[in-house]
């Protein structure tokens, strides 16, 4: 039993080594800058990846919950006064619920039609956070107030880079015990097939509608803290652009691996910072690396290297 429960949490041990060792190489604020944006990402990918390599359902708007957690931290504050901090929980209870409304009616579709009714709800909240332009600045964005807890104020890149890092560790203990409950058996075989799921019991739509909720979840939380973390929101948050980039994360560090979501973040998250030498050529050239991952990786870096090491060790 001690060498399952090790297994189970060693991509947390690994997430936890890495946190408290990468200051050890930074030299700069820009540095802890990125590890905070990394592990942010990190934690909304996680939410994906809950949703699509659990329960394998498809979502092409996650970025939506992530916008609604952006803007709950800003619009609490500026027109209601309240704590930035408790603006971010109600947020994340507004994206809880919306997303299980939103939910009840798109989860009956499956494959691409889901996909698209995905899409279609990541446009909407788009379109409402450019175009009410009196409660949320429209295409020019928001201020957003310093988060203080107990007197203590939240800012600065290295403090944002513990508290991002605590918070995203947080998210993947509580997903890696998904994994292995009753609950993520469940998703696990959703995931197989959703007929063979139902057939031995498996409530399928309660178990979707939860995965969607859960993500929507992680993608409110992460994005009140980005927010939070760089003072001022746009609309963009929301965009189909992060969207597919959430999913890229998820797609390129592997499916199916909390691990593997974090390593997708800091790869979509820093790699464009180290092709800026490239000027006019970096986006081919990201473009162009991603093609090579999923071609060279169909499975995703941390699962293709974990069989690469297992057959080694054969």
């Amino acid at each position: 039993m001690a060498i399952l429960l090790s297994w189970r949490f060693t991509p947390l041990l690994a997430l936890a080594t890495l946190l408290l060792v990468l200051p050890l190489l930074f030299h700069s604020n820009l540095h802890y800058r990125l590890g905070a944006l990394v592990w942010t990402f990190g934690l909304a990918a996680i939410g994906v990846n809950i949703l699509m390599g659990y329960a394998g359902q498809v979502s092409l708007g996650h970025a939506g919950f992530f916008g609604i957690g952006a803007y709950s931290v800003a619009i609490g504050p500026a027109h209601f006064g309240l704590a930035p901090l408790f603006a971010g929980l109600i947020g994340v209870a507004a994206a809880a619920a919306i997303a299980w409304i939103v939910g009840k009616a798109i989860l009956r579709f499956q494959g691409l039609y889901l996909g698209i009714a995905t899409l279609a709800f990541g446009i909407l909240v788009t379109l409402v956070l450019n175009n009410e332009a009196q409660v949320t600045g429209g295409p020019d964005g928001m201020q957003v107030k310093a988060a203080a807890l107990f007197g203590w104020r939240i800012s600065g890149a290295v403090t944002w880079y513990w508290v991002s890092g605590a918070v995203m560790l947080a998210g993947a203990f509580l997903a890696l015990n998904l994994h292995s409950s009753p609950s993520g058996r469940a998703l696990r075989a959703l995931h197989d097939s959703e007929v063979a799921a139902a057939v031995v019991g498996v409530d399928t739509a309660r178990k979707k509608l939860q995965a969607f909720v859960i993500a929507a979840v992680y993608a409110a939380v992460a994005g009140a803290m980005l927010a939070l973390m760089n003072g001022f929101v746009t609309p963009d948050v929301s965009s189909l652009l992060s969207s597919i980039e959430m999913v890229t994360m998820v797609v390129i560090g592997g499916m199916g691996s909390i691990f593997g979501s974090v390593v997708g973040a800091a790869f979509i998250t820093v790699l464009p910072q180290l092709l800026v030498w490239l000027h006019d050529f970096e986006t081919a050239f990201l473009g162009l690396t991603i093609v090579l991952f999923l071609v060279l990786l169909p499975a995703g870096i941390v699962p293709s290297l974990v069989d690469l090491f297992r057959r080694l060790g054969r």
